[in-house]
């Protein structure tokens, strides 16, 4: 079984930082991209960076500048550093990670449960 657990998300006012992290755990053998989505109400998921297992990240346009996603190979974890934060960038942010298990060896997407972050104006 694979479980992505995150942490570090909270209220913090506009201008604020705050710091997530994911960390997988379980019985998979390969992790390749691993990333963070989010979603507010009424509104779908959308991707907010990504990162493969070689560093490679990608943002979306709207955090670009602000935010950085890193990751610990060792450790698998992964991490989104979130500065200059705005109300708009309220959500709850989800953990994704592409891993290879044994019930799927050619790989697949698993989810985190999710993190409220809610930026005050």
């Amino acid at each position: 079984q694979v479980q992505l657990v995150e942490s570090g998300g909270g209220l913090v006012q506009a201008g604020g930082s705050l710091r997530l992290s994911c960390a997988a755990s379980g019985s998979f053998f390969d992790i390749n991209a691993m990333g963070w989505y989010r979603q507010s109400p009424g509104k779908q998921r959308e991707l907010v960076a990504a990162i493969t297992s070689g560093g490679s990240t990608n943002y979306a346009d709207s955090v670009k500048g602000r935010f950085t996603i890193s990751r610990d190979n060792a450790k698998n974890t992964v991490y989104l550093q979130m500065n200059t934060l705005k109300p708009e960038d309220t959500a709850v942010y989800y953990c994704n990670a592409y891993l290879f298990t044994l019930i799927r060896p050619g790989g697949g997407d698993y989810w985190g449960q999710g993190t409220q972050v809610t930026v005050s104006s």
